[in-house]
C-alpha cells in the first residue's frame, strides 16, 4: 500500500517496486542494530519499526522522483542518477538526521519512560538511517538496472499495450488529468490566498492557538487501556476465613464467571488461593495478598471475544450483589499494566502515613468513601482491614510475679502451644546415620484448641525444672475478642495504610483531578508527623509529561539549529518550521476527532510529527529559495515553490500517512498499545501538509519580502538543495 502513491503519481511500476524494496531491506538492518545494541523484539522495538514504515518510502521515493525529473528533461540515464545523487546527496541526510534528532531527548527520560522509549527511537533511527544509506546505493542500483532499455526522453515514456493493463492505463491517465486540474486549482486558490497574506497568516495561528486550547479536553491517561484477552480478579473473603471457606466461596465465584463467559470464548481459569508459604514468593506477588481469605481468578479468553472490559464491568456488578460482605477488585493482568503499576495492585496508590494508626485508618476510611463518589473511580479500597478477629490476652502482672512469672513466660508459653517450639525455642534432631539434622517443632494439637475454655486450661510456666511454678492461664490473665489489622505495613520504616483504586470510563488525569482536592483537604486533618502520599501510574504519568515535553521543546530547537547550521541562515530555518504549528495542531485534532485520550505515546507521536512535518517545508522553502535567487519576487517565487513542489509533497505525505495506518488501526492483541502514536502523526503530518502547501508560502513571501526591502537579507552562498529541480 505503500507505493500506491508512487504508482499512481509516477504512473510506472518500476518505481513503486523500487520503493518497495527498499523498506523490507531497512528493516533487516534496523533489527540487526537492534541486535548489536543489546535490544530484544518487543512491543516497544517492533512499534517503533512499525512507525517508520512511512518513513522509510520517502527516501527511496525523493530518489527515484529526482531521477524521473533529471530523465525527463532529457538526460541520459546513468548521467541522470548521478547529477540526482550528487542533488540530493546532502538534503536527504539532513532531512534524515531531522526525523533522529529528535528523539535524541528521549535517552533523558528516567524512570519507566525511559525503558520504554528509548528502544523505540533506537528502532525509528536506525531503520530511518539504514534506508538513507539504502537509497544512496541499492536505489540508483535498481533504477539502473530496471531502466537500462528505457528511452531517454522519459522513464514512463513506454507504455505496455497488453489488454489486460489497458483499464489501469486508462485509469492512470484519468489519474493524470484529474491532478493537473486539481495542481492548477491548487494554483489559483494560493495564488488568491497570497493577496490576503497578513490576514491568513494571522487567523492560521489563531487556529492553531484555539487548537492547542483543546488539549484540555482530551484526557490524560499514562498509557492507553489494552484489551490482552485475559482479566484477574481478587476474592476476598471476611478477614479471618479459613482456607477451605474461601476455596468454597471461588467455586461459587467461578460459577457466575462461566456463567457470564459463553463456553466458547473461554480459554481457562486459574484460581490461586491463600498466601504463598514462601517469603520470597510473597515478596513477588502484584495481588496485595493479606490472608488465607485472599485468592486470585485468572480468566482466559479466547480469540475473537467480546471486549474484556465488558466482561469486568458486568462481573464488577454481579458479584457486589450476589455475594454482600465480600470484597472484589480487578488486577492488572497483562504484563504492561503491572509494569505501569511499578508492583502495585492498582494504577493510584494513596498512602496515609503516619504513627498514629488510629487516627491515619479514619482519615484513610473517609477519603476512600469520598473517592468512590467519584465517576470513574472503580475498586476503591483500603489495603489493611481492621476486621480480623482475634483474641487479647491481658496479663495480670502483679499475681504473675507473686506466681513467681514474668509476662513474657506467660507470651513464650502461649506462643509455644499454639505456633510452636521454634520461634521461641528452636530444637534440631540429628540423624546419626545421614548426618543431616532436622527442625522439629513442637505444639499443641489444633483439636485440643477449639474453645476459650481450653484456652484458658492453657499450662504456663517460666521452664525452670524444679521451681513449681506451673500454672494455668486463667490464673494469670484474662482472654477477651476483638478485631484488628491483618498485616500491618510500613514503608521507609514509616507505617501506612494505603487506599488503592482503578478507573474505568474516565482517563486517569480527569480522575486525579478531582481526588487532588480531597487529598489536600484530608491532608490539613492530619495528626503532627503524618503525611499522604499519592503513588502509582499517576505521579509518574505526571513526571513522564514534564520529560516529554521538554523533550518537544528540545527537539524542535535541535532541528531549528541543525537547519540553520545546513542553511547557514537564521530566517530560512524559521520559515521551514513555521509549519510546526500546524503540525502540533493536527495532532490534537486526530486525537479528538478518534476520541483518544492524551497519553505518554500521543505524546512520541507528537515528537515524531516535528521531524516528519519538517521534510515537506524544506522541499518547498528550498526551492522558493532558488527561485529568489533566479530573479523572481518572493511572493512569485513562493507561489511557483508550491505549485512546482505539490506533487513530491503529496507523494511523500501520503506514502507516510498509508504507512502509520496499520498502527493508527490498532489492530490486533494489543495493538491498542500504539495506536494514539500513529494517530497523532497521521493527524499532525496531514495538517502540516497543508501548512506546508499554503502556509508557508505565505510565511515565505512576507519574510523574505521584508528581508529584501529592508536590504537585510543574508542570503546563504550554500543552500539546502530541492530534492528535484523541475516538475515531474
Amino acid at each position: 500500500t505503500c507505493a500506491l502513491p508512487i504508482l499512481l503519481f509516477l504512473r510506472d511500476w518500476r518505481s513503486a517496486l523500487i520503493v518497495v524494496a527498499n523498506i523490507p531491506l531497512a528493516l533487516l538492518a534496523a533489527v540487526l542494530a537492534l541486535w548489536l545494541t543489546g535490544q530484544t523484539i518487543n512491543l516497544m522495538t517492533l512499534g517503533g519499526l512499525a512507525l517508520a514504515v512511512g518513513i522509510l518510502v520517502d527516501d527511496a521515493t525523493v530518489a527515484v522522483e529526482n531521477i524521473h525529473a533529471h530523465v525527463g528533461s532529457g538526460k541520459p540515464l546513468h548521467q541522470a542518477i548521478l547529477d540526482s545523487a550528487q542533488e540530493i546527496g546532502r538534503p536527504a541526510f539532513v532531512s534524515t538526521l531531522c526525523i533522529c534528532i529528535v528523539f535524541a531527548p528521549m535517552f533523558f527520560l528516567t524512570g519507566v519512560a525511559h525503558f520504554l522509549f528509548v528502544p523505540l527511537a533506537k528502532a525509528v533511527a536506525f531503520a530511518v538511517l539504514s534506508s538513507y544509506v539504502l537509497s544512496r546505493t541499492l536505489v540508483p542500483t535498481l533504477v539502473m538496472w530496471l531502466y537500462r532499455d528505457m528511452p531517454a526522453h522519459g522513464l514512463a515514456a513506454r507504455r505496455t499495450t497488453a489488454v489486460g493493463m489497458q483499464p489501469f492505463l486508462s485509469f492512470q491517465a484519468s489519474f493524470e488529468r484529474g491532478f493537473e486540474r486539481f495542481r492548477a486549482g491548487y494554483g489559483r486558490l494560493l495564488s488568491d490566498c497570497m493577496q490576503h497574506r497578513k490576514g491568513l497568516a494571522a487567523a492560521f495561528m489563531l487556529f492553531c492557538a484555539g487548537s492547542w486550547l483543546m488539549a484540555d479536553m482530551l484526557g490524560e491517561d499514562f498509557f492507553p487501556a489494552v484489551d490482552a484477552g485475559q482479566f484477574r480478579l481478587h476474592v476476598r473473603a471476611v478477614s479471618g476465613s479459613r482456607i477451605e471457606e474461601t476455596a468454597r466461596l471461588v467455586d461459587q465465584v467461578e460459577g457466575v464467571i462461566r456463567d457470564l463467559v459463553p463456553p466458547h470464548e473461554l480459554a481457562g481459569v486459574v484460581d490461586t488461593i491463600g498466601v504463598p508459604s514462601s517469603g520470597i514468593n510473597l515478596s513477588y506477588s502484584t495481588s496485595g495478598l493479606v490472608g488465607p481469605g485472599d485468592a486470585d481468578v485468572l480468566v482466559s479468553l479466547r480469540r475473537d471475544h467480546r471486549p474484556t472490559r465488558d466482561y469486568i464491568r458486568e462481573l464488577r456488578k454481579t458479584l457486589a450483589r450476589n455475594f454482600p460482605g465480600t470484597l472484589f477488585y480487578f488486577l492488572p493482568a497483562d504484563i504492561v499494566d503491572q509494569t505501569l503499576n511499578f508492583g502495585l495492585p492498582a494504577p493510584f496508590d494513596i498512602q496515609v502515613v503516619g504513627r498514629n494508626e488510629s487516627r491515619s485508618r479514619e482519615i484513610a476510611v473517609r477519603l476512600a468513601d469520598e473517592i468512590r463518589r467519584i465517576p470513574g473511580a472503580v475498586d476503591v479500597r483500603v489495603q489493611q482491614p481492621a476486621d480480623r478477629p482475634k483474641l487479647e490476652v491481658s496479663v495480670n502482672r502483679d499475681k504473675a510475679s507473686k506466681l513467681g512469672l514474668t509476662e513474657r513466660d506467660v507470651a513464650n508459653s502461649v506462643l509455644l502451644n499454639l505456633s510452636g517450639s521454634s520461634q521461641v525455642h528452636p530444637t534440631f534432631w540429628l540423624n546419626p546415620q545421614t548426618g543431616v539434622q532436622y527442625l522439629v517443632n513442637v505444639r499443641a494439637p489444633e483439636h485440643a484448641m477449639t474453645s476459650l475454655a481450653a484456652l484458658d486450661g492453657m499450662p504456663i510456666s517460666a521452664s525452670q525444672p524444679g521451681q513449681a511454678d506451673g500454672q494455668i492461664l486463667a490464673n494469670l490473665a484474662t482472654v477477651r475478642r476483638a478485631n484488628g489489622p491483618p498485616l500491618i505495613s510500613h514503608y521507609n520504616v514509616v507505617p501506612v495504610i494505603d487506599i488503592f483504586g482503578s478507573v474505568d470510563g474516565r482517563d486517569l488525569g480527569s480522575v486525579m483531578a478531582q481526588i487532588d482536592p480531597l487529598v489536600a483537604r484530608a491532608r490539613a486533618e492530619l495528626p503532627r508527623g503524618g503525611a499522604i502520599v499519592v503513588r502509582g501510574q499517576a505521579s509518574t504519568m505526571y513526571a513522564s509529561y514534564r520529560g516529554i515535553g521538554i523533550g518537544l521543546v528540545m527537539a524542535i530547537t535541535l532541528v531549528y539549529f541543525l537547519l540553520v547550521i545546513n542553511f547557514q541562515s537564521w530566517l530560512i530555518p524559521l520559515i521551514i518550521i513555521s509549519a510546526l504549528p500546524g503540525a502540533l495542531a493536527g495532532v490534537v485534532w486526530a486525537l479528538y476527532l478518534t476520541q483518544t485520550t492524551l497519553s505518554v505515546p500521543a505524546l512520541m507521536g507528537a515528537i515524531m510529527t516535528v521531524g516528519v512535518a519538517t521534510i515537506n517545508s524544506v522541499l518547498v522553502v528550498s526551492f522558493a529559495s532558488d527561485n529568489v535567487r533566479r530573479g523572481m519576487t518572493p511572493m512569485q517565487a513562493a507561489l511557483e515553490a508550491g505549485v512546482g513542489r505539490v506533487r513530491p509533497v503529496l507523494i511523500t505525505a501520503l506514502a507516510m500517512v498509508i504507512g502509520m495506518l496499520p498502527m493508527s488501526l490498532g489492530w490486533g492483541e494489543g495493538g491498542e498499545q500504539n495506536a494514539p502514536l500513529g494517530r497523532a502523526a497521521i493527524g499532525g503530518l496531514t495538517l502540516a501538509t497543508v501548512a506546508s502547501l499554503f502556509f508557508v508560502p505565505i510565511v515565505f513571501s512576507l519574510l523574505h519580502g521584508r528581508s529584501a526591502t529592508s536590504g537585510s537579507s543574508n542570503e546563504p552562498s550554500r543552500t539546502f538543495q530541492d530534492p528535484s529541480t523541475s516538475q515531474t
